[in-house]
């Protein structure tokens, strides 16, 4: 069936310029509403109070004044720490930064939805946005440093710009757009790129109208700038892009065929990580949407294919697919926000059945009342869910507030270093450096090494439960510290060295920082720290195996040893390498 024109006209006997000025204003109007609502919606739910999960800490560390930055681990992309860098410069305020991400998420919405004025009608639109703004996940990821979200803004941004471009050869920015939105995307997260990339090229290749040269060049060139910091670092400090994507891909469990429906569904109750995922769906009820988006979608690429605008709906649910696959069936664990870009795509074709389905019942006050009656309680639902999520991050600030202040109080204050469980989030608060032991997702130093320093520093290996303190550590002097959510009995083992605080010293900080040290914590490498590589024993245990970390707060990757690197590398590290470029 041949597409139809979706473009409306304007009437024959309205000026064009005000028909246009009227309609972008109509079009603003709504957009906008649908923007500000969920930046308010997150300044009241999530901004208040909380603190940063681990993934954040190690983003946010990078270019952080107040420690050293945290180990950066091959799969991570440095586009979020850029994109925080410029309020984290200037202050330590975690409130801040949330006010900063949420207003940008808001911005990130509105333009994502923008260009896709013409190729939908905007009350399709506006209820696009509203059901992805809707979803907990991007309520509670909107206002945090982690990247993903920004992923699915990009790849909404691209499609539309895509189609565009494949529509109307005279659109000249279409096609810039493409490259930008693809670029982004590698920059925070270069495997969500490919993935994004990939059906749009097929498309550019299959549908004879689109196969012009410049939609295949503006793909390509959109994801070699975006992906060229990742490959030039990757060359620098892993020996090439296969290193560091073995690297990458066992940091995941390694990649294979690993179907993670379940995995997925049970985390749709707030866990921010299920890893691994064995534990019981206690609360059926929040995942219902999860078997509606299939039929919904469906029933979106049905009415668009009626309506002439099968293609305009069926590219968005194809990307949104490949998006998806590589979490749903090669990943053996789950986190809801990986989901996100293949959710804000999806909303494409649900808001499309929706609103036929609100067509079809208008003269049916029985059936409108129920679809209404729906989405409020999934909306009702979602929200609450958020708000469960948020709470537990402002739990985890009051403890590791509370964790920082303790270890102050016995003596660990910059410079200084801290390994073992959460000693990411625990050495950040304190102004520490984090580091792990060879053998876990995140060792970066040996245990020798790690002794060594405890010599010159105040230096601490944290554990919680029944664990015992590592085998070269079995005579440091343990002290319990302020009690952290899933961790029972979270207590210190204090090197020698270790001298508590003198009457008088170091106060309370602000909640949820860190001291800001009278020296740099970052600038250039410490000799006191030592020369990284394989263990001098050829064990990459020593002893000691680092778990790794499941917090429910705790969302993503978890860290791996890098080749040749001995710090977390900060912002003027990390832009050195595309000097090299240059």
């Amino acid at each position: 069936m041949p597409e139809k024109a979706t473009t409306v006209t304007d009437p024959p006997t309205a000026p064009a310029g005000s028909a246009t000025a009227r309609r972008r204003s109509g079009d603003l109007a709504r957009l906008g509403s649908v923007a500000a609502a969920y930046g308010l919606v997150q300044l009241l739910l999530v901004v208040p109070g909380t603190g940063m999960g681990w993934d954040e800490t190690v983003y946010v560390s990078q270019v952080s004044p107040d420690a050293p930055a945290a180990y950066f681990s091959a799969p991570r992309a440095r586009g979020i720490t850029y994109l925080v860098a410029p309020v984290v410069a200037i202050t330590s305020s975690v409130a801040a930064l949330r006010v900063y991400l949420a207003v940008l998420a808001a911005a990130g919405l509105l333009l994502s939805l923008w260009v896709w004025r013409g190729l939908l009608p905007t009350r399709v639109l506006a209820l696009t946005g509203g059901l992805f703004a809707g979803l907990w996940i991007t309520v509670f990821y909107g206002p945090q440093a982690m990247p993903n979200l920004w992923v699915a803004f990009a790849a909404l941004f691209t499609v539309g710009c895509f189609l565009r471009a494949a529509r109307n050869p005279e659109d000249r920015l279409a096609p810039v757009g493409v490259a930008a939105g693809v670029a982004f995307a590698a920059l925070m997260r270069p495997g969500d790129a490919v993935w994004l990339v990939l059906p749009l090229l097929c498309a550019a290749v299959a549908v004879p109208p689109w196969r012009r040269a410049v939609l295949p060049a503006a793909l390509a060139v959109g994801l070699v700038v975006g992906g060229a910091e990742w490959a030039v670092e990757a060359h620098l400090r892993y020996g090439g892009l296969l290193p560091r994507l073995r690297r990458a891909s066992e940091i995941q469990g390694g990649l294979g065929w690993n179907p993670a429906f379940i995995d997925q569904l049970r985390s749709l109750d707030g866990r921010t990580l299920c890893r691994p995922c064995d534990v019981p769906w206690s609360r059926p009820v929040t995942g219902l949407w999860w078997f509606a988006l299939p039929p919904l979608a469906a029933g979106g690429l049905f009415a668009a294919y009626r309506t002439g605008r099968g293609r305009l709906v069926a590219v968005p649910t194809a990307v949104a697919l490949f998006l998806a696959a590589p979490y749903l069936l090669m990943i053996g664990y789950a986190a809801p926000r990986f989901l996100l870009p293949a959710y804000a795509l999806l909303a494409i074709p649900v808001a499309l059945c929706l609103d036929r389905l609100f067509a079809a019942s208008r003269t049916r006050p029985l059936a409108l009342t129920a679809l209404c009656a729906a989405l409020a309680a999934h909306l009702a639902l979602q929200f609450a869910v958020a708000g469960a999520a948020a709470a537990r991050s402002r739990a985890d600030r009051a403890a590791f507030t509370a964790v920082a202040a303790e270890l102050h109080r016995l003596g660990v204050r910059p410079p200084c270093v801290l390994s073992g469980t959460e000693a990411v989030r625990a050495a950040f608060a304190t102004g520490c450096a984090a580091r792990q032991v060879y053998g876990g997702h995140d060792g970066s130093i040996t245990a020798g090494d790690l002794a060594s320093l405890a010599r010159t520093r105040p230096t601490a290996v944290l554990v919680s439960g029944s664990s015992p303190a590592p085998r070269w550590a079995h005579d440091w002097h343990p002290h319990l510290l302020p009690e952290v959510p899933g961790h029972p009995a979270y207590r210190a083992h204090l090197a020698p060295a270790t001298l508590p605080a003198p009457p008088g010293g170091p106060g309370r900080r602000r909640s949820g920082t860190p001291s800001r040290p009278s020296t740099p914590c970052r600038s250039m490498p410490d000799p006191a720290w030592p020369t990284p590589g394989r263990p001098r024993d050829g064990s990459w245990t020593d002893g000691w195996t680092q778990k790794p970390e499941t917090d429910h707060l705790t969302a993503g990757s978890v860290s791996v040893r890098r080749s040749g690197a001995q710090h977390g590398i900060g912002l003027r590290d990390a832009v050195q390498p595309l000097r090299l470029l240059a």
